[in-house]
Formats: C-alpha cells, sequence, structure tokens
C-alpha cells in the first residue's frame, strides 16, 4: 500500500514495544518486510489503538496482505464478499462480521497511512454499510417468504418488488460514514406493493423484518458486530413501528413534520431494499424537503435552529482537552448546519443545490452565490480536518466517541497516533481549524437576535439527549435535566393539540431557550417547566399564547414565577389556559375588576347559554377564570394580597346573584312562583367579611318572605310556601356546589342559618327575626355580626339587612359575651390550635383572636354604639378604637397582625391545596411567601409572624378581661 508523507511520524525509526514484541514472533514475520512509511504507521497504531492492534495480532498475515494490496481492489473483493448469497442466519452474521473487521482494518491503514484521503474514507465506510445492510435486508425478507410471512416478487432478488426500503439518514444517507457510527436507519412499506401471508398483519411483518435486519448488523459475538443500529430518527418513534407503512409517513412530514426532520431529509438516501419504491417515496416527500418559498416564521424557525447549538462570540478560548469535535463550538455540527440551513433556504428554488454530502453543498453553494470562495475553501479544508481527527478518536477503541481526552497524558498519546509530534503542535493546528468555523458559522445569521442561552448549548432535535444539552440544563439550575430536555423533546413532536401546526412549532423552536432561561431564573425551574408543559397539553391554542409570549415578554416572567411558586395555580392554568389572553389587556397589571364589570362579564358568560346545564357550566369556566386572574395578579405582584379578599368575595356575590336568577327562574318553570313570594341570600363568613381567598367556601343563608295567607304556588307541581323555599334552596346548593363537566363552583355551607343542620333549609323572616331575638347562641350571633345581604329583591334585601342590624343592636351583657367568646376560643384551642405560627386561622394570636375581639366588641357595646357594627374585621377595629372600646396602641398591633395573616392565607389558598409545612416546603414557595410578608427572608418572616402572634394572643386576653 503506498503511502504518502505524514506531517509526522510518531516514532520515526523507533518501533513501539508491542510492535517489536510482534515482528519478533513466527505470526509476525509477513510485517517485517514492510517499507519504512508504512512501518511507522503500524507503529502509530501499536501505541494509539486498542481496536486497531488488536486485529493486526489476530492476523499479522491478513495485516500485511492488505497493506501489499490496492485498497480500492481489496474493497472491492470486501463489498463483494460481503453480499454473497449465505442460506443461513448464522453464517451470514459470522460473515458480514468477519467482513467488517477487514473493511475497517482496510480503511484504517488507507487513511493512516495517506494513501485515501478524507472523502473516499468516508465513501468505503458508507459502501460497506450499504452492502452489509442490503444484505442483512435481503436475508431477513427471503426469510419472511420461506415463513408464508411474505410474498416475494423474485425470491432470488428478494429485495426488488418487495415494497419494503430502508433509507439511510444522516452520514450514511451523505454517503461520508464515520469510522465507528451508528447508522440512522429508516425502514418504510407500501402496503399497495408488498404482499403478505394470508392472516398475516403487514405492520407486524415488516416490522419482524426490521428488527432481523438490526440484529444481523448489532448483535455482538465472538466476531464482533457489524453496526450499531438507530432506528429513531423515524416518525414519532416513541409511538410508531419500526416499520411505517407509506402514507402513514407521508401523512406524518405532510402535518407535524418539523424543520429539523426537513434538515434531516436532506440527507435521506435509498441504501437498501426496494429501490424503485423508495424513490418513489422520496420524491413524493421532496415538497416537504425542498419549499419553493418558504414564510417568514419558517426561515425564523431554520435560524432558530441553528442558534439552539450556542455560540460565545468573544466568550474566552475554546478549550482542546474534553472538546467535542462534533457538537462543540467551532466543530463538524456546525459546519453542516452551516450548509444545511443554506440548502433548506435557496434549495427549493435553487435544485442545484440539493445534494446529499457536505462537502459537494459547500462547493456548490459558492457557484450559486451564497458563499464566498474563502468561505468554501477554508470550511472544506477544516471540515475533512475535523472528520480525520474525529476518525481517529473511534480507532483508538471503535467507539463511537467525538470527545477527545480530558487527561493529559492520553491527549498527548491520541496526538502523535493523530500524526503530530506533540499535543502542542495538535492544539495548534485543532483550535486554528475551529476558530475559523466558529467565525463563518457565527456570521451565518449575524442579524438574527441571539435567542441561546447564555448557559451554553441547548439542542433538542432527534431522540438522544445531547449531552452538552444536559450540561446546560444542569447549569442553568434544572434538577432533572435528561427529564426536561425529554419534556421540550415532546413539544417539538407535536404530540399536544396545541402544537400541530407548523407555525406553533416554529414558535416554539424560536422560544425554546427564552422559556428555559425565564424558567430557570424562578426558584424552582423543574416545577415550572412541567407547569408550562400542561398548560401546553391542554391549550389548543399553541400559536396564540407563543405568539403572547414572544410579544410580551412579562407574561413569559409572570408564568415562570408563578408555575415555580404555586403548583395549585399552575394545574389550574392547565385546566383553563384561555385565562391567560387576559394578560393582553394593558390594565391586567393594575386593575382588580369592579363589581359592575364582574356583573357584566358573568352575564357574558352565561347569555349564551344554550339550556340551564350549560349555563352551571359556563359559571364554572367563567368563575375559575376569574378567580385565577386575581390570583396570578397576587402572585406576580401586580396586586397586594390584602385587595385579594375584596376581590375574590366580588366575584363570588356575582357569580351567586347570577346563578341564584337562573335556579329560580329554572325552579319555576316546573313549580311555578309563591304570590307576593320573595327570597333573598345572605353571606356569613368569608364572603361576608370580604375576606375570601382562591380556596374559600361560602357560608350562606336563604331567607324569603311572603303574605301570611299565601298559597301553594302556582305551577304544574305546585308546592306549599315551605317546601317550596327549602326546595329552591336545595336547588341553589346543588346549583353552586355539584360536580358538572367543568367541576364545583363552589363549595357551600348552609349550616349557620338557625338552629343549624335542626332547622328548615330556608327560614322566613319573621322566624329569623324570632330565633335571633330569643334563642341564639352568642357564637351564631358573632357569626351574624359578618353578614351581608348579596342577592335578591332590593326593597327585600334591604328589609333583611334592617332585621340583621336589629339583631346585632340588640343590648347584650359584656360579661357574659366575653365569657362565651373565651370559652369558645378554649375549646378552638384544643381542637385547632396546634401546628405552631403557620396555623395561620387558629394558632394562638391566629386570625381567629383578631376576629373574636372585633365581634365581642360588636355584640358587647353594639347597643350603645351602633357605628361598631361592620363585616370586615379590620374597619371593624378601626371602629372600635375610634369609640374608645379599644386603644390606639392594640388596634394598630391588631390590625397589622390581621392584615398579615390574611396575606399569607392568600398565598397559601393561591398555591397549595392543602395545609403548609414548613420544614417540607421548597425555597420557592418560601420567597414567596416572604415577599408576601415584606420580610427579607423566610426565616425572619417565620419569627415575625410567632412575634405577632404572641403579641395578639396578649391582647385578646385583655380585651375579654376588659369586658367583664
Amino acid at each position: 500500500m503506498a503511502s504518502r508523507p505524514r506531517k509526522a511520524q510518531s516514532r520515526g525509526a523507533q518501533e513501539p514495544d508491542k510492535l517489536r514484541a510482534l515482528l519478533g514472533t513466527e505470526e509476525g514475520a509477513p510485517l517485517r518486510a514492510l517499507a519504512a512509511p508504512d512501518m511507522a504507521t503500524l507503529g502509530r497504531i501499536a501505541d494509539g489503538s486498542v481496536f486497531l492492534w488488536g486485529l493486526i495480532e489476530r492476523d499479522p498475515a491478513r495485516a500485511a496482505e492488505l497493506i501489499g494490496d490496492k485498497p480500492e481492489v481489496r474493497l472491492r473483493a470486501i463489498l463483494k464478499g460481503a453480499a454473497a448469497f449465505r442460506e443461513d442466519r448464522p453464517t451470514l452474521a459470522a460473515a458480514l462480521r468477519r467482513a467488517r473487521n477487514e473493511a475497517a482494518l482496510l480503511i484504517a491503514l488507507a487513511d493512516l497511512g495517506g494513501v485515501w484521503d478524507g472523502a473516499r474514507v468516508t465513501q468505503a465506510l458508507s459502501d460497506f454499510a450499504d452492502a452489509a445492510i442490503s444484505a442483512a435486508v435481503a436475508f431477513a425478507l427471503r426469510e419472511a417468504h420461506q415463513a408464508g410471512k411474505l410474498k416475494l416478487a423474485h425470491s432470488n432478488n428478494p429485495e426488488h418488488g418487495s415494497g419494503y426500503f430502508i433509507i439511510g439518514m444522516g452520514k450514511l444517507g451523505g454517503a461520508e460514514l464515520n469510522y465507528s457510527s451508528d447508522v440512522d436507519l429508516i425502514a418504510f412499506f407500501d402496503p399497495e406493493i408488498a404482499v403478505v401471508g394470508e392472516d398475516e398483519e403487514a405492520v407486524a411483518v415488516f416490522s419482524r423484518v426490521t428488527q432481523t435486519v438490526a440484529k444481523l448488523l448489532q448483535e455482538r459475538t465472538a466476531d464482533g458486530y457489524v453496526a450499531r443500529v438507530d432506528l429513531r430518527l423515524r416518525p414519532d418513534p416513541s409511538s410508531t413501528p419500526v416499520a411505517i407503512p407509506r402514507e402513514m409517513a407521508l401523512s406524518y412530514y405532510e402535518s407535524v413534520g418539523q424543520n429539523w426532520e426537513r434538515a434531516a431529509m436532506i440527507k435521506a438516501r435509498i441504501v437498501a431494499g426496494d429501490r424503485d419504491a423508495g424513490d418513489a417515496f422520496l420524491a413524493e416527500l421532496r415538497p416537504f424537503v425542498w419549499r419553493r418559498s418558504l414564510d417568514h416564521a419558517a426561515i425564523d424557525d431554520i435560524h432558530a435552529m441553528k442558534r439552539q447549538i450556542h455560540v460565545h462570540k468573544g466568550h474566552g478560548e475554546i478549550a482542546v482537552a474534553g472538546h467535542n469535535l462534533k457538537l462543540g463550538r467551532g466543530g463538524i455540527r456546525e459546519i453542516e448546519f452551516f450548509v444545511q440551513t443554506q440548502q433548506l433556504v435557496a434549495g427549493g428554488r435553487d435544485p442545484s443545490l440539493r445534494t446529499r454530502r457536505t462537502d459537494e453543498a459547500l462547493r456548490l453553494l459558492a457557484e450559486a452565490g451564497w458563499i464566498d470562495d474563502r468561505a468554501r475553501d477554508e470550511l472544506m479544508e477544516a471540515y475533512w480536518f475535523l472528520r480525520a481527527m474525529e476518525h481517529r478518536l473511534q480507532m483508538v477503541e471503535d467507539a463511537q466517541t467525538h470527545t477527545l481526552p480530558d487527561e493529559e497524558e492520553a491527549l498527548e498519546r491520541f496526538a502523535r497516533f493523530a500524526g503530530f509530534a506533540d499535543c502542542t503542535a495538535f492544539t495548534k493546528a485543532l483550535l486554528k481549524r475551529m476558530k475559523l468555523v466558529q467565525r463563518h458559522y457565527g456570521r451565518l445569521f449575524e442579524d438574527a437576535p441571539s435567542l441561546s442561552s447564555e448557559a451554553g448549548s441547548l439542542v433538542f432535535t432527534g431522540e438522544e439527549d445531547d449531552p452538552e444539552t444536559l450540561t446546560t440544563l444542569e447549569r442553568m439550575g434544572y434538577s432533572e435535566p435528561a427529564s426536561a430536555a425529554r419534556t421540550v423533546r415532546e413539544w417539538h413532536r407535536g404530540r399536544f393539540p396545541s402544537m400541530r401546526t407548523a407555525k406553533a412549532r416554529e414558535l416554539l423552536t424560536e422560544l425554546t431557550p427564552v422559556i428555559l432561561d425565564a424558567f430557570a431564573k424562578s426558584d424552582r425551574p423543574d416545577a415550572a417547566l412541567n407547569g408550562f408543559s400542561r398548560v401546553l397539553e391542554r391549550t389548543t391554542a399553541g400559536v396564540g399564547l407563543l405568539a403572547l409570549i414572544r410579544a410580551n415578554p412579562h407574561v413569559l416572567d409572570l408564568l415562570a414565577s408563578v408555575l415555580g411558586i404555586a403548583p395549585k395555580l399552575a394545574e389550574t392554568l392547565a385546566r383553563r389556559p384561555r385565562v391567560l389572553d387576559a394578560l393582553l389587556d394593558p390594565t391586567f397589571f393594575d386593575h382588580l375588576p369592579t363589581r359592575a364589570e364582574l356583573d357584566e362579564r358573568v352575564e357574558q358568560g352565561l347569555s349564551e347559554a344554550r339550556s340551564y346545564e350549560d349555563a352551571l357550566d359556563r359559571a364554572r369556566i367563567v368563575g375559575q377564570e376569574l378567580k385565577t386572574l386575581i390570583g396570578l395578579r397576587v402572585a406576580a405582584g401586580a396586586a397586594r394580597a390584602d385587595q385579594a379578599g375584596p376581590a375574590f368575595a366580588r366575584v363570588a356575590v356575582a357569580l351567586v346573584s347570577a346563578v341564584f336568577e337562573r335556579a329560580e327562574a329554572e325552579f319555576a318553570v316546573a313549580h311555578g312562583r309563591i304570590k307576593g313570594g320573595v327570597a333573598a341570600i345572605v353571606a356569613l363568613g368569608k364572603l361576608g367579611a370580604e375576606e375570601m381567598t382562591a380556596a374559600s367556601d361560602l357560608d350562606l343563608i336563604l331567607l324569603y318572605d311572603h303574605p301570611e295567607k299565601a298559597s301553594d304556588s302556582d305551577g304544574e307541581k305546585p308546592l306549599a310556601p315551605s317546601q317550596y323555599y327549602a326546595r329552591l334552596t336545595q336547588r341553589l346548593l346543588a346549583a353552586l356546589s355539584a360536580p358538572t363537566a367543568e367541576g364545583v363552583l363552589y363549595e357551600v355551607d348552609f349550616r349557620l342559618r338557625p338552629s343549624g343542620r335542626a332547622g328548615p333549609l330556608a327560614t322566613r323572616l319573621k322566624a329569623f327575626e324570632a330565633y335571633q331575638a330569643e334563642d341564639a347562641e352568642t357564637w351564631e350571633q358573632m357569626a351574624l355580626s359578618r353578614a351581608r345581604v348579596i342577592a335578591g329583591p332590593a326593597r327585600f334585601r334591604g328589609k333583611v339587612a334592617k332585621a340583621i342590624r336589629a339583631a346585632l343592636v340588640t343590648p347584650r351583657e359584656p360579661r357574659k359575651v366575653a365569657k362565651d367568646v373565651a370559652a369558645m376560643r378554649a375549646l378552638l384551642d384544643k381542637e385547632k390550635g396546634a401546628g405552631g405560627p403557620w396555623n395561620l386561622k387558629h394558632a394562638p394570636g391566629g386570625l381567629v383572636d383578631i376576629e373574636f375581639i372585633a365581634q365581642g366588641l360588636q355584640l358587647s357595646y353594639a347597643a350603645r354604639e351602633s357605628d361598631l357594627l361592620g363585616a370586615v374585621t379590620i374597619p371593624a377595629l378601626e371602629r372600635a378604637q375610634a369609640a374608645g372600646f379599644l386603644s390606639e396602641e392594640d388596634c394598630s398591633a391588631l390590625t397589622a397582625a390581621c392584615r398579615l395573616q390574611q396575606d399569607l392565607t392568600q398565598a397559601l389558598r393561591l398555591a397549595l391545596d392543602g395545609p403548609f409545612d414548613a420544614d417540607e416546603a421548597g425555597e420557592g414557595l418560601k420567597g414567596f411567601l416572604a415577599r408576601i410578608g415584606a420580610a427579607p427572608d423566610f426565616g425572619s418572616l417565620t419569627a415575625t409572624l410567632a412575634e405577632t402572634q404572641s403579641t395578639v394572643r396578649k391582647i385578646f386576653r385583655r380585651v375579654i378581661a376588659e369586658m367583664r
């Protein structure tokens, strides 16, 4: 084998120990007659390649023959032998593996000896892979035919007319295969050509054929293996068979095929099987790959694909030790992307650019004026230099690696094996090429905005995890980078309805680095990413959502903060992603809706209902959206937590009023109405006090009245007045709290009605008045202090409000009130007071203490000072202070404590469904609580909270004692 001079010989005339030992044996005799250049090549192999030296040691005579033969002639013989017919699987497997070993050694010798250039080396590697794949396909088809699974048109030429074909992708498709590369294959079949046996299913038959081919190629035996097979470039590989029907594939590419798949298909080539069927398939696929005109969104997507491989412009030196020659900066992929992106942009209009080979594409791009001659020449030389280094890396142990050694000794040894005098010379040569590649690659779309993460490479094409991407995600703060990468790939796969349009996926490609950056800055990046994924999964408006994010970056910041700290709110967004449309409103961040605006919004949502049941569904949709928007404002800091309680209450009032109106109308259809009858809804608890949270239920009472001698209702199914209003109350309860397809509107509690569960569900007004005057206990009157009439005819609402006021201003003995309040608080301390300061409602000094102070003072002194009355806690305390029943100092401490604990309650009810455990809470939620509580950190907040509650408890005891 004639040799060309190399830049340097690794040992010169000095022979490595392993080579010298072999030459001294009888088996090594055939090698002793080799010329000095060939002996130098053997020396480099002995010193640098475990794999190649193993092949030489195993059969020195064969090695001598390969060196002595003309490599072209010997390669043709190897290819012919590989393609020869074999009767059984073991014989074929053994023959292919022996042929592969011989081809590997031959091609390495021709490469290292300088006989073949890079283009010839990659072509030879590809030719052998083609021959082996074709032999495996022919055998698998013949085997299926003999088993009755298939009916071949030509049993002596199984591939021809079979309807089954294999496409080679990547470097195999471009006939520029790596030395130890996987072969990327996609198997297809045409059901209109293929004929399967009776009772056989074509997908199953051809999937078994494909599995046989893969096993013949990649199964390791005593003779080694032929090639590692990767079938994951097929459409949607996690949910499709390994052999895909032609129409299914065409439908996929036409509907949800991604731009990276278009780029991959540039290199697609039929490598085995029915070539006529395969060529026809590729011809039909041509419009998917080569578009005559690209819209701006598609071009942006191609640009974004390029920018996903991060380029640091002016950010330090490119390292050599541990550098990835394929994926790293200045590497092979950057040259390939440089070529393929321009092919995609221009190849639709200029068919001359539609070549599979990278070197050929560089030449054609220069001829067409897309790049200048200097770029062509520099990138061509760098490409083949990097490919040569990549081959030598893979020759060391026959491993599919692209990463240089990171240890000094190993890198020095590799440099000598690669033909350099030492590591310094290698480093200089490599850096020169990588910097040159980086410069051309960085200029490719230099006017496009930088969308990649400053943390490093972000690549989500294909099926494999890109190692550098995982490193980047981990560096950004994602605790499960592999899961994060898989999630992003699922988005790009078009699995979700929101991502099935080309426009949505193009926007997604552009925004992915931005989204990952934003979520990485949140307190819980993985939770934020998963929450956003649930939003994408459940919305159908993918284009609208992503366009919203692109046009309004603050929306993404909002989502990042919310999705990371409030899993409950994140789940709500996933169920109701259309609420994000409201973020387009410029007033979103400075405006909470008024009651009039809410009434209009609710009426708009319910007015188009086709039925009563539809109206209830619509009420739930509108309610959840309105409550979610309030929660978003609070979580984003666009609204204070103390504004949330009244806002949630306004939403509830609007919804209860609208639903009650429709429930009454629906009830009247069957039962008519009570002549002269009226009903009103009274809210108590948090709704009455306008202190609702996102999770509050409704404490309601229905009061009614009618003429003394009112008859039964006038409908088809008449009811007596008391029965009528009790049944109407049941109808309202179901309308608000029964689960429908859209969930539950509110949980509703009617137990605060007179006599509680023992009393009638609806209460006539005069019975209510009598009960309050004669039978109501102190705790019931305390609850009544938070009552507010929220629905019903205006005149009757006024009458009910007057009755409630009359009950509250009834003279009472302060000592009895104080005694009852103290007893109630002691009971709650015993039953619910544990859990530390974060039991915000029931902890000693918690919200109940403050509410009981306000309510106790009202009941004790409202008969003297009716201005004390007020359903809302903080104003009620301020009235008590103004009337002289509470000191200014105590009032100030109580209002501050109330506001702090109400604010924290709002935050927790937004974030969580269950109780808060400070020991288990994430840092994101703790940070959110610290922000809401205006504290520097969570520890400080907890200390402040405990101190505040201690002060409140002292005030509670003092005020109750003074009331006595």
